[in-house]
């Protein structure tokens, strides 16, 4: 698993890194039962403060997608609870689809966008 960060970028660290680790899951690139990088060997390998890392980790616990294990350390643990996922989902949606609405963006293209992203995951779960 490579992950990085994108120095240059007004999004968090932290939140960069745990972007990256749900779509490295969604995609399959992660799988359940995968351990993720300790704290200090990630920090180190992407050149960031261990507490950055810290926080991603937690904050993917807090979500659902990890578990801590004090020696196994951030392992990929799906909380598989639907309802609440969908409820996550939608207040994030709400909020694009807002900042979109505020640039323009139409329902049909929005739908476009959807399936596209839709399509991409659903391509990466079949190879």
């Amino acid at each position: 698993m490579i992950l990085s960060i994108d120095f240059n970028s007004d999004e968090a660290f932290y939140i960069q890194l745990r972007n990256q680790i749900i779509i490295g899951i969604a995609t399959g690139r992660i799988r359940e039962g995968d351990s993720l990088p300790s704290v200090r060997q990630l920090a180190d390998n992407i050149s960031i403060n261990m507490h950055t890392v810290n926080k991603a980790y937690s904050v993917l616990k807090q979500e659902g997608f990890v578990k801590l294990d004090r020696r196994k350390g951030a392992i990929i643990s799906l909380d598989v609870d639907k309802q609440r996922g969908l409820e996550e989902m939608k207040e994030e949606i709400a909020v694009a689809m807002a900042k979109g609405i505020c640039k323009g963006i139409r329902r049909e293209e929005v739908h476009r966008l959807v399936d596209e992203i839709y399509e991409l995951f659903a391509n990466w779960e079949e190879n």
